[in-house]
Order: C-alpha cells, then structure tokens, then sequence
C-alpha cells in the first residue's frame, strides 16, 4: 500500500471560528493534488444530514462526535484521509473516537486548532458570537459551555499568528512526519 492509499483520521478540534474548516480544505486540496483520496467531515454538514434531530446537550454533543468519528474510520479504514473538523468540546467523546480508530488498527490525529475565543468572536464566521452576546444564543462552546482542549494533541495550530497556507503547511508536515503525505 502505497502512502496515497493508506487511511487516517485527522480532527481538528477548537472553538468556533477558530479555523478549523478553513484550514481542512486547504489541506484536502493540497492532498488531493498529490493524489490522495480525502473528505472533508464538515461538522455543519454533518449536524444536517447525518445528525439531524440532536440539539446541544452533552449527551447529544457525545452522540455527534460518535457518529462523525465512525464515519470518519469506516472512510480511513478505506484508504481515505478523513479530515474532521468538529469542535468535538468534551474530551472523553474525542478519546472515545481515539480508541475506536486504534482498536480498528486506523491511524488517528488529534489537531487543536486553539485560536483564542477573542479572535474567534472577531472572525464570527457565523454570527454565533454576536448573538450569544445579544442573548439570542446559549451554549455556545468556549463561552457559556465548555470546552476541554486537548492536553497533547498530535498538532496544535495558533491561527491568530500564522495564515492558512501556513496552518495548512504545518499539518501537511504533521502528515509527511507519520507517513501519510
């Protein structure tokens, strides 16, 4: 098996608007370039189609990363890189898909994307921030809910003092260290 041919998990976690979809596809473009076969988990997307129905509870939280991180190793499992980018806020749901991966023998990164919530508020890709602050939202992760960072990702990515492309580079070079680019 060739090093386009193998598998593997990447998520990234982090706050909303931290990056984490941004630099997902910049990454899938790049690999997808080189000749690997690569999706993109859009936790959005997902949220949509393969999660409808689930709200924002933890229990419900938990439930949306299971079904992702299953997803994502039955791709990787398939020789496909899955790229996650899904804030995931609880550590034991991101272990949880951690353990899944090795007790199926599939490769799994751990990418905090750890953008500060005051820079994350300012991009409000989504308006969530403006909102929350409005009292039109509640729960929203890194400000009225928690989120556990991870205490030793695989990679962690500051965006606030590098661009994409240098994101990007940074988990490409993650990728080349481990043998998957």
């Amino acid at each position: 098996m060739g090093v386009t041919d193998q598998g593997a998990t990447v998520w990234l976690t982090g706050l909303p608007s931290a990056g984490k979809t941004t630099i997902a596809h910049a990454l899938a473009d790049r690999l997808r370039g080189e000749g690997h076969r690569v999706e993109v988990l859009d936790g959005d997307e997902i949220r949509e189609f393969l999660s409808a129905g689930l709200g924002f509870s933890r229990e419900d939280r938990h439930v949306n990363v299971q079904r992702i991180g299953f997803v994502a190793e039955l791709l990787a499992s398939h020789g496909v890189k899955a790229l996650v980018p899904v804030i995931a806020p609880y550590a034991d749901s991101r272990e949880a898909v951690r353990k899944r991966h090795e007790a199926a023998g599939t490769r799994y990164l751990e990418v905090h994307v750890a953008t500060p919530v005051e820079v994350c508020s300012v991009r409000d890709v989504k308006g969530l921030y403006a909102k929350q602050a409005a009292g039109q939202l509640s729960g929203l992760t890194g400000v009225d809910d928690p989120y556990e960072a991870p205490a030793a990702p695989d990679l962690r990515i500051e965006t606030h003092t590098q661009d994409v492309s240098g994101s990007a580079a940074a988990l490409h070079a993650l990728l080349t260290e481990r043998g998957l680019a």
